[in-house]
């Protein structure tokens, strides 16, 4: 069994099919595979696609980049497992070794998630996470898929809910948390450069967003816990946090700030 699973999920992905190949193939540690999901491309990305034994080319009809993620898992066979959208990149050649050290600090590992920083290259800043998941983080801003590296049992046992077409993720990120137990070490490094004004981010996307989150996180949270983290969001300013954190004005000192108040707690 590999140490990790790579997922590149794609569907006329051009160049940047390549570009997140050639970050992957840049690791120092090569205990992995690549499963590359491509929908039907007919751009010729699949055609041009970097060549490299450890890539397992699957080419299947999906209903969007859920459903082939959950596909993708099916074929996976390492004992963690990593999702990278196309045009995204590791953060540096040592992710992955850094990782399988953490990794082989943990005697548990079926329910481990790994996480840490994510670097939005739209902003030009970084993202830092909390370093404690709790009730309230997992409401307000759990780490995004990119910087998350999952025990496979955990996307096995679950599949990701293709009803929800923006947070999904979020969604399962959730259920590990609430009803898997799951354990999440928060790794103090970069673990992805993300390229910003994705699919999610779009207008309409994000107003379908918030609608999600209200459904996902009633499914998950007391209405008492919802009140309480409601009111923790108004007395914090959190709509100005937010805009400062999305301005790209603004967000590199916002962020270091995060990162300064994260590193006291």
């Amino acid at each position: 069994m590999k140490k990790y699973s790579i997922i590149v999920v794609c569907l006329n992905a051009g160049d940047k099919l390549n570009d997140t190949l050639r970050s992957i193939f840049s690791q120092n540690y090569d205990d992995y595979e690549v499963i590359v999901k491509d929908g039907g491309s007919t751009d010729g990305s699949i055609e041009n696609m970097l060549g490299d034994n450890r890539i397992r080319l699957y080419t299947e009809k999906d209903t969007g980049i859920y459903d082939a993620m959950n596909q993708a898992v099916g074929y996976a066979q390492g004992e963690f497992i990593i999702f990278m959208n196309c045009g995204d990149k590791f953060h540096g050649t040592d992710v992955l070794s850094t990782a399988a050290r953490y990794i082989e600090a943990e005697p548990d590992r079926e329910k481990l998630i790994l996480y840490g920083k994510i670097y939005n290259e739209k902003t030009a800043s970084w993202i830092t996470p909390s370093p404690k998941i709790t009730g309230f983080t997992c409401y307000r801003n759990v780490p995004c898929h990119q910087s998350c590296i999952y025990a496979a049992a955990l996307c096995k046992e679950k599949a990701y809910d293709t009803r929800y077409k923006i947070r999904a993720d979020y969604e399962h990120f959730l259920w590990c948390y609430y009803r898997a137990g799951a354990k999440m070490v928060y790794m103090d490094s970069g673990v992805a450069d993300y390229e910003g004004g994705g699919f999610s981010e779009t207008k309409e996307n994000l107003k379908r967003s918030k609608e999600e989150h209200k459904k996902i996180t009633a499914l998950y949270m007391s209405k008492g816990e919802l009140l309480r983290y409601k009111a923790i969001l108004l007395c914090t300013l959190a709509p100005l946090r937010t805009r400062l954190a999305q301005s790209r004005a603004f967000s590199g000192l916002y962020h270091k700030l995060t990162t300064a108040l994260y590193g006291k707690r």
